[in-house]
């Protein structure tokens, strides 16, 4: 067996001690803490007490704790956390936003972003108990211009998703506890006022990827969906974000070709184009020069040029403006009403859910009449780029599915039910445009097909005339299109026919009824004491000596 024994000093033995002062003791390095277990659902009770009760240090690592549960490692974490009732992790996370510490606020908004992506957590968060603490938490961060703000953006724009909660959103006015409600135009505080505020002080030079940048660039995300609903536009109108818009267009350097999907400038021209369609904000965007701006943008022959087409369809440009006679908008408008007919996005442009059915509608609508009032009156119409067959077969089969939904015993449906507003730009539509849908064969013939036709599109329209929730705009055009195709039965319209044979087709596709717009014409019912009695054999009391076999 071997030993080790520390060998003895002999000089320091024999050698008389001198006073010598003691080396400081180094230090015993602190043995390293054992790493910590990833956090676990069962954590979350202790980690939102700290973050109530602690601050700093202490606080920021239970915050991040928090996050970690919901990371992209651990997206099933995500609607349990806020969905399942066991917790409230959204009142201390919106508290953790007021912080100064800049670590615990940055990472309460990552973990509230994460939080915000699956639509289960969006009602629970925008609209649920603790919506006021969680939008006016990221209302404030963006307020005080903190280094998170486009991070609170991008929150806000996630809830936004969810329709139903965005004006809440919007409407978001705080108030001192006590104190009378505010509107937010007239409240500083307001979302609506501190959204404005960002993008009107925002620099024209701002570094792209800067942090100021970035929230101007999110704050247009967000407000892009802000916009889809007709009082947010309304009160959107009301503000400078119509021309901040617009300028961002302006100044922009790119090309449309090079604009990325949830660029700036895709932002801003999504944001033109839901305020073009309310009235409400219409004026303020055209006021602002959006028409000239966005012009040129129509010759794009990509998701750019179709918002800028539908845009300017909206504010009323003129039929000049419109390229190549109006026929690549034509076509791009149409084709986009067929995609969301049949629940579906176009490839490398835009996904099923983007656009809705009376966006497109409208946007048809508003180019037929302004291709109809660019008419002399004299040749072609210049409707005849919008009025093909397969164009005017959906507005026919728009509103041939909301009188399906809205008569009781109809049988049959389709696989997209259309709202109100979109059957009547339908209708509309097909009204500027009938110059081009009744016109004449050359030679004039007889047609039984374009009679057929005539009598069940009357029919259809009449009874849309009649259904409940139509307007009197609506009626009114119904009619008056149902009266002129009733007066062209006489010869063969070979545009209406083709419309008919189209929509037929369609209809036998889905199982609708085929003769649910047939004209009824009621047979008279016979007995041998009814209509009979002309004959010598029946009495005038109804008696016969007659059998009828």
């Amino acid at each position: 067996m071997v030993s080790f024994r520390r060998k003895k000093n002999n000089a320091a033995a024999t050698t008389p001690a001198e006073p010598v002062k003691e080396a400081p003791e180094s230090p015993t390095p602190a043995p390293k803490p054992p790493p910590s277990k990833p956090p676990t659902l069962d954590d979350i009770p202790d980690l939102l007490k700290t973050m109530m009760e602690e601050t700093g240090e202490k606080s920021a690592a239970a915050t991040k704790r928090i996050y970690e549960l919901c990371d992209v490692g651990h997206k099933q974490n995500r609607i349990p956390m806020v969905c399942s009732g066991k917790w409230d992790v959204l009142t201390p996370l919106a508290h953790c936003l007021s912080q100064e510490s800049g670590d615990g606020r940055h990472l309460a908004c990552l973990a509230l972003n994460n939080l915000s992506i699956p639509t289960e957590n969006k009602r629970v968060m925008a609209l649920g108990p603790a919506s006021s603490d969680v939008i006016g938490g990221l209302c404030r961060v963006i307020q005080e211009d903190k280094q998170e703000s486009y991070l609170c953006c991008i929150c806000l724009m996630n809830l936004s998703f969810l329709e139903a909660s965005i004006t809440t959103i919007l409407k978001h006015s705080p108030v001192d506890e006590g104190s009378a409600p505010i509107p937010p135009l007239e409240n500083a505080n307001s979302l609506l006022r501190v959204l404005e505020k960002l993008l009107a002080s925002a620099p024209s030079t701002a570094k792209n990827g800067s942090g100021k940048s970035e929230g101007v660039r999110w704050a247009c995300g967000l407000i892009k969906n802000l916009a889809k609903s007709e009082e947010n536009a309304a009160l959107i109108g009301k503000t400078d974000i119509p021309k901040c818009v617009v300028e961002n267009i302006k100044t922009t350097t790119a090309p449309p070709s090079r604009w990325t999907s949830n660029s700036l400038e895709d932002f801003s021209l999504f944001v033109i184009l839901n305020l073009a369609q309310w009235s409400g904000s219409r004026d303020a965007l055209i006021s602002a020069g959006a028409v000239e701006a966005i012009k040129p943008i129509m010759a794009e022959g990509d998701l750019q040029g179709l918002k800028a087409t539908m845009a300017c369809a909206f504010m009323g440009a003129d039929w000049a403006d419109f390229p190549d006679n109006g026929s690549p908008a034509a076509k791009s408008i149409t084709e986009l009403m067929t995609n969301i007919i049949e629940k579906k996005g176009k490839d490398g442009q835009y996904a099923y859910g983007v656009f809705k059915l009376y966006t497109a509608t409208k946007a048809f609508r508003d180019l037929a009449l302004a291709a109809r009032k660019a008419d002399s009156g004299e040749g072609e119409s210049n409707t005849k780029v919008l009025a093909v067959p397969s164009a005017v077969s959906l507005c026919l089969q728009v509103v041939s599915d909301l009188v399906l939904t809205a008569v009781d015993d109809a049988e049959g449906g389709s696989k997209y039910v259309p709202d109100a507003s979109s059957a009547e730009y339908a209708v509309t539509a097909f009204e500027a445009c009938i110059p081009t849908i009744l016109l004449g064969s050359e030679p004039a013939r007889k047609s039984l097909a374009t009679e057929k036709a005539c009598s069940e599109i009357e029919s259809l329209l009449n009874t849309y005339a009649e259904i409940n929730g139509t307007s009197e705009a609506a009626k009114a055009s119904a009619k008056n299109v149902a009266s002129k195709v009733k007066r062209a039965q006489g010869s063969a319209r070979p545009v209406l026919e083709i419309s008919h044979d189209l929509w037929v087709q369609y209809r036998k596709r889905e199982g609708q009824p085929l003769d649910q717009f047939l004209a009824a014409e009621k047979g008279v019912e016979v007995d041998e004491s009814g209509p009979l009695d002309f004959l010598p054999c029946v009495s005038s009391n109804g008696s016969s000596s007659c059998v009828i076999c």
